[in-house]
């Protein structure tokens, strides 16, 4: 059985977030695909069958953490959608059937992907008690990500302190159901992206994830109301980094980036 190992959200190996993306006849048992993801030990592995033509989208996909199944994942849908079109399995747009309804991946002409995605309905909270020392910044604002997405976005101060972070994972996990969303703006528009953010998720067995998709399916809207425009770019400042230009259309939410197979192998399990 052929598994790969794609770069997501990044045109260069080594950066933006590995997935692994496993085209199948069928899904085996959930057990089988959660030993995968844990043998795989990347944020997500991605695994999918093709539908059949009555069906109302072209394949059936779904994402699991090496710790558990999960109901949204970006970077792991266009790594999918990647494989697809290198390998001559799909040409064009892409329907995925997934746990967050149909989710469609689009090939565009420079070698890029655009997602369709759910926007994330944002909910101002309260800063919660022990955030700032769990996360090792004291927040500006606060708000919930919903179902979906199951984070808790929080707005810091500026794009140094966001980079500076240090934050304790374990106690992370108290405050939200998947993890933390971290952001603040840009510094300044030269640098060719309008915020950043970084993104802990340590109830789903992710300390920091390189890049997240579903992430900015919350950061979109949360940018696009305080910068006046619909099209913004974010910048995961991860250590592996990398760049997610978002378009804003009212519930849903466009995802664009490039991704690069790394390692094309054999899972003999």
């Amino acid at each position: 059985m052929r598994i790969r190992i794609v770069d997501a959200f990044t045109d260069r190996p080594f950066s933006g977030n590995p997935a692994g993306v496993l085209l199948l006849d069928a899904f085996p048992a959930d057990d089988w695909l959660q030993k995968v993801a844990m043998e795989v030990n990347h944020a997500e592995t991605a695994f999918a069958h093709r539908l059949s033509e009555d069906s109302e989208a072209d394949w059936a996909l779904r994402w699991f953490t090496p710790a558990t199944e999960v109901a949204m994942c970006g970077h792991a849908t266009l790594a999918t959608a990647h494989v697809l079109h290198v390998t001559g399995a799909h040409e064009g747009p892409v329907r995925f059937a997934t746990r967050s309804g149909v989710l469609v991946a689009t090939p565009r002409a420079d070698g890029s992907f655009t997602l369709d995605f759910p926007t994330a309905p944002l909910t101002p909270a309260p800063v919660p008690a022990g955030v700032a020392d769990a996360l090792g910044a004291r927040p500006l604002s606060a708000f919930d990500t919903g179902p979906n997405v199951g984070d808790l976005l929080v707005e810091l101060a500026d794009e140094k302190t966001v980079h500076a972070l240090t934050p304790d994972h374990k106690a992370l996990g108290a405050f939200s159901e998947r993890g933390i969303i971290a952001t603040a703006r840009a510094e300044g528009p030269s640098r060719g992206y309008d915020f950043v953010s970084r993104c802990f998720f340590p109830n789903v067995g992710i300390d920091e994830d390189p890049v997240t998709g579903s992430a900015h399916t919350a950061l979109a809207p949360f940018w696009s109301e305080r910068l006046g425009r619909a099209e913004l770019t974010g910048l995961q400042a991860s250590p592996r980094s990398g760049r997610v230009h978002t378009e804003l259309r009212g519930d849903r939410t466009l995802l664009s980036g490039r991704a690069v197979t790394v390692i094309d192998g054999e899972l003999t399990a």
